[in-house]
């Protein structure tokens, strides 16, 4: 090398003496970066290791955080009397008919019309019946000859009476005369009788309403041909408005807590707010094959009219409970071993508790047994759960 490289190199002073540096010096410096180096070595290790750690441990919680089971709980409640049973019905009058003529004729005038309140016996229809006129006096015509056979058979029998005190005729011609005599008598007997039937029904003529109540339908107009019977068309339709009668049928798993003089209460759709009180008055004792449902009749007083009869209302009857505790519907599970609700204990657990359902409402069932009013019945419960799980309370 020449004496400026040297120079250049920090080998030789400007006096032109050369200086190497000295190997202890160059040594240590190699041991400081060495250490430095592997401090950083060792921080970025303990670096990555702490996170791996931290992602272990978080990976760990969110493992256990997944496989926790969420629940909401509830206890039972004692079950209320104030249950009821909704059915739906039919409003309809005390009495409802339907009015046929007795007589055939025609109509001459009717002096009621749809809505009209009647009174029991008022007139509602005349008949025109030219028909009964003509038998009518037809049978006074044939009375008439009856009574004019009877006076001279009468006159007969008192001669050949005379006659047979004188022995001028034998007994058995006093007996024919007898004989003519008693027949012409009934004979007058059943002319009368059969003047008497038409007499009665011409009063048919005038029809009459059999009770109180009010027209619902009005069949007829003047000049109509109206058949005697009730193979023909019915004149009026009426019905007595108070009280009303309702009848309903009863499924049969309610029916037997359902007793006369039950006092039950009916909404119609069209007057909310409004409700009317029914009494129970009559149960049919025995359930329908075909609906398997008991008929029962309600009595529902109407003085005001609001109701009317043919509407649609709604029967709430009160069921009693018929289990101690209740519970809502969602709580339950069907197992093989019948239903069963799942209980979580003190220490977080589930356990399956069989129950014995004697009364389903719908939303709410009532049980006999099975659970305690202190214990936690969990709510929508997973179909999954089993015996023991551990569960976390919301």
């Amino acid at each position: 090398m020449t004496k400026k490289t040297h120079q250049s190199m920090g080998l030789q002073n400007p006096d032109g003496q050369m200086h190497l540096p000295k190997r202890g010096g160059v040594a240590r410096t190699a041991k400081i970066f060495a250490l430095i180096f592997l401090i950083v070595l060792a921080i970025g290790a303990g670096r990555v290791l702490l996170g791996r750690g931290a992602a272990q441990a978080a990976l760990e919680e969110q493992s256990a955080q997944g496989q926790k089971i969420f629940v909401k709980t509830i206890s039972p409640a004692p079950s209320k009397s104030s249950n009821a049973l909704t059915l739906p019905a039919t409003l309809r009058g005390d009495n409802e008919t339907a009015i046929y003529a007795r007589v055939t004729g025609y109509v001459r005038a009717f002096a009621v019309d749809i809505g009209a309140k009647v009174k029991k016996g008022q007139v509602l229809a005349e008949l025109d019946t030219p028909e009964l006129d003509q038998q009518v006096a037809q049978a006074r015509a044939q009375l008439e000859q009856a009574k004019a056979n009877v006076a001279l058979a009468e006159a007969a029998l008192k001669r050949w009476k005379t006659l047979f005190t004188q022995n001028s005729v034998a007994k058995q011609d006093l007996d024919v005369k007898q004989n003519a005599y008693d027949t012409s008598v009934a004979l007058q007997t059943s002319a009368e009788a059969y003047l008497k039937q038409l007499q009665e029904t011409t009063a048919f003529k005038h029809v009459q309403a059999p009770f109180d109540g009010v027209i619902t339908q009005r069949n007829v107009d003047l000049g109509n041909l109206i058949t005697a019977g009730s193979t023909g068309s019915a004149l009026f339709s009426m019905a007595r408005p108070d009280p009303l009668r309702v009848r309903i049928d009863a499924p049969q798993a309610y029916a037997g807590g359902i007793k006369v003089g039950d006092k039950v209460k009916v909404t119609q759709p069209e007057l909310p707010g409004k409700s009317f009180a029914a009494e129970v008055t009559r149960i049919a004792g025995a359930i329908n094959v075909a609906t398997r449902s008991q008929t029962i009749e309600l009595a529902l007083p109407n003085p005001d009219g609001e109701l009317t009869p043919g509407a649609y209302v709604q029967v709430s009857l009160p069921m009693p409970p018929k289990g101690p505790l209740s519970i809502p519907a969602n709580t339950l599970l069907f197992r093989s071993e019948g239903p069963v609700v799942v209980v979580v204990d003190a220490e977080g657990k589930a356990h399956l508790r069989p129950i014995s359902i004697v009364n389903d409402l719908g939303a709410t069932l009532e049980i006999a047994g099975g659970l305690t009013p202190t214990e936690k019945v969990i709510i929508n419960p997973p179909d999954a759960i089993a015996e023991g799980d551990k569960v976390s309370v919301q």
